[in-house]
C-alpha cells in the first residue's frame, strides 16, 4: 500500500500563479456574458440608493496613473455599496469640449481656416468621441463596473439641452450679466481663462521702481514730490491711470539728494536699499488718506494718473504706492470702477500692444518690456532695473503665460448668492476634512465667473442681440434654443441663423426691425462638466439629486466641485453632493512628479500588461490616497508580493474544501473545538472592521486587515495546524470536518471582503468555492459576523495562548540554530509555565499539534526550568529531540513506530486509521 494514497491531499483546480495580463480579460468576458452590471443593477433595485456621480475625465490621450487612481477608487466604492445594502447605478462621464482638442485637430493638419464652424466643430466631436472609445476600453480593463453603454457626454444633444436650461435659469435670477473687466487672458489660446485653467510656474521678470511726479499736492503736497511705483509688469505701464494707496497707512516725504520722493514710512529703509540711497531723510510724513485725489503724471504720457486709497494696498513688498492699471488687474479694476476711471487695455486677443500704447503698438506684450523700460530711463523715472524668478499665471493647456486684460465677457456674479454656497459648503461632509476650508476661502472673496470663451468647440452661449446692441435673455428664448438643441445639437447655433433658433414670431423692443444676431462665445468648459448635476443626475431616471458622493483629485477644488456647487446652487439652493471626497496626485517613487521630459512616467497599460489590473487595483487600496501617493515598479514589485500571499492563502483554502459539501458535512459552531470557535471571532472581527474601513473609505486599512488576517492568524497559525489533522485523519472525522467548516465561512467572506478591491481575483476563486450560490460574487451581500458563544472569553483566553505560542515558537527557533532540532516536528518540549499559563495550557487539547511538535508536556513550575531551557515572562521552555522514529504518513516522531507489525512505519494513530478506514 503506498500511504500517500491514503492522505486527503490538496486539490483545486484553482491555480498558484495568478497570471492575471493573460486570466483577467477571460474574466471580463464572463462578465460580457452575464452583462454584469445590468445583473447587479436589477438584483439591487429598490433598497435604497447612493449615488456616486462621476467627474468627467477629459476625452483626450491614454489613462495616466491619476485616472487609474481615480476611477478604481470610485469602483471599490460604488462594488462595496452595491454588496452591502444599497442600490448604487454608477454612469461615467466625459468632457468631450475645449481648446485641446481644438489644439489636436491642428496638430492633425486639420485646416480650420478653409471650413466652416459648424464643420471644425464636427471634426472636433469625431475626434472627442474617438478618444472617448479608447479610454473607456482601459478602464473596463481596469475592472470598473460602470453602465460602459450608457455614459454621460457633454457633447450629448441630451446634455446640452439641459445645461442651456441652467445658464437660463440664472440668468432669469440675474445672475449672468456682460461687462468689461480684466481676466486672465491667454495670448497663445486667444481666449479668456477661468481660475481653474491656470496653474504657476516659475518666470524671469522685470523688476522696476518707476517715480511718477506729482502735478497737483491739494494742499497736502508740495508738488515737486515723486511718488514710487514698483512693478513686474513694464507692459503694463502705458496702462497706468492711477497710484493706489492705503488710507490708514503712513506715508513719508524722503529727501535723496534733492529729490523728494512719496513712499510707505515702514518700507523706507527696505526701498532705500533697494536703490542704493546712501543719504536720505525723512521731511514729513502723512496720512494716506491725506493723499487721496493728488494728481501724478504719467511718465511716458500727457495725462494724469490719479492717487486713489484701496484696502488692497499692503507694505509686505515694493513701496506701499500700487501702479494702477483698470484694464490689468482685477483690484486695479475695482479701485478704478470707484473712482471712474477707465478701463485701458491697449493689448488685443494675440496678446500684441495696441495703438492705445503709443510709440509700442504691434509689440507683443512680454518683447514691449526692453523698449518702455529704455523709455522710462529716456525720460529719468525709471530709478532701477533688476530680474526675478518668481511664480506666475500660465495657461494649463499650452504651458504659456496669461496676463489679466479687460475684455468684454459674461460672467455668473458669484457675489449674488456667494452665501448660499457657503452656507452650501457647511453643510456638505468633507473627507479630508481640510476640503471644507480650501474650498470656503476660495469662494468666500470671489465675486464673478468670467464663463465667456473666445473659441469654436462648445457650448454656444445662448443669447441674442437686438439692433440696439442689447442681450435678449429670456425664458421664452433659452427654453427655444433649449429643445432645439435636444432635437438636432449645439451646431445649429452656428449653422442657422439668428431669426431661425428664436421662437417663431419672437419679437423685442430691441428689435423693431426684426434683425437679431447671436453671441459668437462659446461656454466655459467648467460651465458644461458643472452642469452635470441638472444634465445627469436629474437627466437621467436611475440618479439622483443630490449626489451621496463626488470623489476627485485635490485640483477639482478649484475645477469641478466649484463649478458644480456654484451652478447648484444658483438652480436650486443646495450643494449637487452631500459629500466631497478627494485624493492626492501620482508622483514616481521618489516623490517627483511624472513628465516626458524626466522619462518617469508609468502608464496603467503598461502595468496592467506587466502584472495585471488587480495589482493596479491593489496599489490604490495600499496608499493614503488623501495625499500624494508614489508609483514605482519597485512599489508595484512589493504589492506583487502582498497580492501572491492573499492568493496562496485562497489556494489553499480552496484546496482543503474539494470533498467538502456544506449541506452535508457543515458542523454547527456549537459543536465546533474552540480554537476553530476562536477562529471564526477572529473572522467575525475582519468582517466587522473591513466594513467599517469601507464605509469610512479607509482602503488601506481594509488592506491591511485582510494581509494581516491571512498571514498571520490564518496562515502562521491555524492553517498550520489543520494541516495534520486534515491531510491525516479520515475524511469524515468529526474534528477535520469542524476546520473544513470554518475554512468554508472563512473562503466565502473572505472572497466578498475583498471583491470590491481584487475584483478579477474575487471573481476567479468564486466558481471554485464548493456550492456557492450566484454566478458572481458580485452578485451576493457583504457577510455578515457568525454566531460564537462566549465571544469575549474565547478571545481573550486564545490570545493568551497566541502571546504564550510565539514564546515557544522563539524557542523551537533557537533550538534549530543551535542543531538541536531540524523541523518543528523532530521536537519534544517540556514547558514551565506560570501557575496562571498552567491552568491556560492544561485547559487546551493536543498541545502538540498547537505548537506542530511531535510532543509537549507540562514538565513543572515556573521556577523549577533547568538552566538550558528558555525563559520568558509566562513560561520556559526545553526544547529536546523528540524520542522514537518518524511515522511515514504523518511525518511525527514517536515511540509507537514500529509497534504494528503489519504496518510498521506507522505511528499508532496512524496504523489505527489506515487500518479502519483504507483496508
Amino acid at each position: 500500500m503506498e500511504y500517500k494514497d491514503t492522505l486527503k491531499m490538496p486539490k483545486t483546480d484553482f491555480p498558484m500563479r495568478g497570471n492575471l495580463p493573460n486570466r483577467e480579460p477571460l474574466i471580463h468576458d464572463k462578465w460580457n456574458e452575464l452583462n454584469i452590471y445590468q445583473k447587479v443593477s436589477e438584483r439591487t433595485k429598490g433598497r435604497p440608493s447612493f449615488i456616486l456621480h462621476d467627474g468627467p475625465p477629459y476625452a483626450n490621450g491614454d489613462l495616466h496613473m491619476g485616472h487609474a487612481l481615480n476611477k478604481v477608487l470610485k469602483d471599490f466604492i460604488v462594488r462595496y455599496k452595491s454588496m452591502s445594502g444599497f442600490y448604487s447605478p454608477y454612469v461615467p462621464g466625459w468632457d468631450t469640449h475645449g481648446l485641446p482638442i481644438e489644439q489636436a485637430l491642428t496638430k492633425k493638419k486639420v485646416k480650420r481656416k478653409e471650413m466652416t464652424v459648424a464643420a471644425f466643430r464636427e471634426k472636433c466631436a469625431e475626434y472627442a468621441l474617438g478618444q472617448l472609445d479608447s479610454q473607456r476600453e482601459q478602464f473596463k480593463r481596469l475592472g470598473i463596473l460602470a453602465d460602459w453603454d450608457n455614459p454621460y457626454v457633454t457633447l450629448d444633444k441630451a446634455y446640452e439641452a439641459q445645461q442651456i436650461k441652467v445658464f437660463g435659469e440664472m440668468a432669469n435670477k440675474g445672475y449672468i450679466y456682460k461687462g468689461k473687466k480684466p481676466v486672465y487672458w491667454s495670448p497663445s489660446s486667444e481666449s479668456a481663462l477661468a481660475e481653474a485653467e491656470i496653474e504657476y510656474h516659475d518666470k524671469r521678470s522685470a523688476s522696476i521702481y518707476v517715480a511718477f511726479s506729482v502735478t497737483d499736492g491739494k494742499g497736502v503736497l508740495e508738488g515737486d514730490e515723486k511718488f514710487i511705483i514698483w512693478t513686474t509688469t513694464p507692459w503694463t505701464i502705458p496702462a497706468n491711470l492711477g497710484i493706489a494707496l492705503h488710507a490708514e497707512m503712513e506715508y513719508a516725504v524722503v529727501g535723496v539728494a534733492g529729490t523728494k520722493y512719496v513712499i510707505a514710512s515702514e518700507l523706507v529703509e527696505n526701498v532705500a536699499a533697494e536703490l542704493e540711497w546712501e543719504n536720505h531723510e525723512v521731511l514729513k510724513t502723512v496720512k494716506g488718506a491725506e493723499l487721496e485725489y493728488v494728481v501724478a503724471k504719467h511718465p511716458l504720457y500727457d495725462r494724469q494718473s490719479l492717487v486713489m486709497v484701496s484696502d488692497h494696498v499692503t507694505a509686505e513688498s515694493g513701496t506701499g504706492c500700487v501702479h494702477t492699471a483698470p484694464g490689468h488687474g482685477e483690484d486695479d479694476f475695482l479701485v478704478g470702477k470707484r473712482y471712474n476711471l477707465d478701463v485701458l487695455c491697449p493689448v488685443d486677443d494675440k496678446g500684441n500692444m495696441t495703438e492705445e500704447a503709443p510709440g509700442f503698438a504691434g509689440l507683443f506684450y512680454d518683447e514691449a518690456n526692453k523698449p518702455i523700460t529704455e523709455k522710462l530711463n529716456e525720460v529719468g523715472a525709471l530709478l532701477k532695473l533688476q530680474f526675478i524668478k518668481h511664480s506666475y499665471p500660465h495657461d494649463w493647456r499650452t504651458k504659456k503665460p496669461v496676463i489679466f486684460r479687460a475684455t468684454a465677457q459674461w460672467f455668473a456674479s458669484i457675489k449674488d448668492f456667494r452665501e448660499e454656497i457657503l452656507q452650501a459648503i457647511k453643510d456638505t461632509k468633507w473627507v479630508p476634512q481640510w476640503g471644507e476650508t480650501r474650498l470656503y476661502n476660495m469662494i468666500k472673496d470671489r465675486e464673478d465667473w468670467c464663463i465667456s470663451r473666445q473659441r469654436a468647440w462648445g457650448v454656444p452661449i445662448p443669447v441674442f442681440y437686438g439692433e440696439n446692441g442689447e442681450a435678449i435673455i429670456s425664458q421664452e428664448t433659452i427654453a427655444h434654443v433649449s429643445e432645439l438643441f435636444r432635437e438636432h445639437g449645439s451646431n445649429i447655433w452656428f449653422e442657422w441663423d439668428a431669426k431661425d433658433l428664436l421662437p417663431e414670431g419672437f419679437t423685442s423692443e430691441h428689435s423693431p426691425g426684426g434683425t437679431f444676431t447671436k453671441e459668437t462665445d462659446i461656454m466655459d468648459v467648467w460651465f458644461d462638466s458643472g452642469s452635470s448635476h441638472q444634465a445627469v443626475l436629474e437627466e437621467r431616471e436611475e440618479l439622483s439629486r443630490p449626489a451621496d458622493l463626488y470623489l476627485e483629485g485635490s485640483d477639482q477644488y478649484r475645477g469641478w466641485f466649484n463649478s458644480s456647487l456654484s451652478t447648484s446652487v444658483a438652480v436650486t439652493g443646495k450643494a449637487p453632493y452631500k459629500g466631497i471626497l478627494s485624493h492626492g496626485f501620482v508622483n514616481d517613487g521618489d516623490g517627483k512628479k511624472m513628465s516626458k521630459s524626466l522619462g518617469n512616467i508609468i502608464e496603467p497599460g503598461k502595468i496592467v500588461k506587466q502584472y495585471g489590473a488587480d495589482i493596479i487595483r491593489l496599489w490604490v487600496a495600499s496608499v493614503d490616497y488623501q495625499s500624494d501617493v508614489r508609483v514605482s515598479d519597485e512599489i508595484l514589485k512589493q504589492v506583487s508580493e502582498g497580492y501572491r500571499k492573499i492568493r496562496n492563502t485562497f489556494r489553499f483554502l480552496l484546496g482543503n474544501l474539494s470533498d467538502y459539501n456544506p449541506t452535508q458535512n457543515k458542523v454547527a459552531v456549537a459543536d465546533l473545538a474552540e480554537v476553530d470557535k476562536y477562529m471564526l471571532v477572529k473572522l467575525n472581527n475582519l468582517i466587522t472592521s473591513a466594513k467599517k474601513s469601507y464605509d469610512e473609505y479607509d482602503f488601506a486599512e481594509v488592506t491591511h486587515a485582510v494581509h494581516n488576517f491571512c498571514t498571520i492568524e490564518l496562515s502562521s497559525f491555524y492553517l498550520d495546524i489543520a494541516k495534520d489533522v486534515l491531510y491525516i485523519q479520515p475524511e469524515n472525522a468529526q474534528r477535520r470536518r469542524a476546520i473544513q467548516t470554518v475554512m468554508y465561512e472563512t473562503v466565502t467572506a473572505l472572497t466578498k471582503l475583498v471583491a470590491p478591491i481584487l475584483s478579477h481575483t474575487a471573481d476567479e476563486v468564486w466558481p471554485h468555492i464548493p456550492h456557492v450560490d450566484g454566478e458572481s460574487v458580485f452578485l451576493t451581500d457583504m457577510p455578515d459576523e457568525l454566531n460564537v458563544d462566549n465571544t469575549e472569553t474565547i478571545e481573550n483566553k486564545w490570545d493568551r495562548f497566541m502571546d504564550i505560542r510565539n514564546d515557544v515558537l522563539k524557542a523551537l527557533e533557537n533550538a534549530r540554530n543551535e542543531k538541536v532540532i531540524g523541523k518543528s516536528l523532530t521536537a519534544s518540549l517540556k514547558l514551565y509555565p506560570t501557575e496562571e499559563t498552567k491552568e491556560l495550557l492544561a485547559s487546551l487539547d493536543q498541545l502538540h499539534q498547537l505548537f506542530i511538535v511531535s510532543n509537549a508536556t507540562i514538565a513543572g513550575k515556573y521556577e523549577e526550568a533547568p538552566e538550558t531551557a528558555n525563559k520568558f515572562e509566562q513560561i520556559s521552555v526545553l526544547v529536546e529531540a523528540a524520542e522514537g522514529e518518524t511515522c511515514e504518513r504523518c511525518w511525527i516522531v514517536s515511540p509507537t513506530v514500529g509497534e504494528n507489525s503489519k504496518h510498521e512505519t506507522l505511528c499508532e494513530s496512524c496504523a489505527d486509521i489506515v487500518m479502519n478506514h483504507y483496508e
